[in-house]
């Protein structure tokens, strides 16, 4: 597949993510928090193995999965410090 289309899937991911998540219920948000961080922990695991698989060499590969890794990490910590704060009120 081209760059153009892998793009594409991904814009489309977002919206499609985006759309899912403001669409939740209230009663919902801690077990949607709780899977999130799951998947979020998934991709922390295949964004080092990616980041490492370059072997010292700086190349896409290895920029992708260290960026996968600050953005899963940002969920995952956002995460802790919604359901910490809701848990306080």
């Amino acid at each position: 597949m081209d760059f153009l289309s892998l793009f594409t899937i991904f814009v489309l991911a977002v919206f499609v993510g985006f759309y899912v998540v403001w669409g939740v219920t209230p009663a919902l948000h801690s077990p949607l928090l709780a899977v999130t961080n799951a998947i979020s922990s998934v991709i922390i695991v295949g964004g080092l193995i990616a980041a490492v698989a370059s072997k010292g060499i700086i190349d896409l590969s290895s920029t992708m999965g260290l960026i996968a890794v600050l953005l899963a990490s940002v969920n995952i910590f956002g995460c802790l410090l919604y359901t910490s704060d809701a848990a306080d009120e």
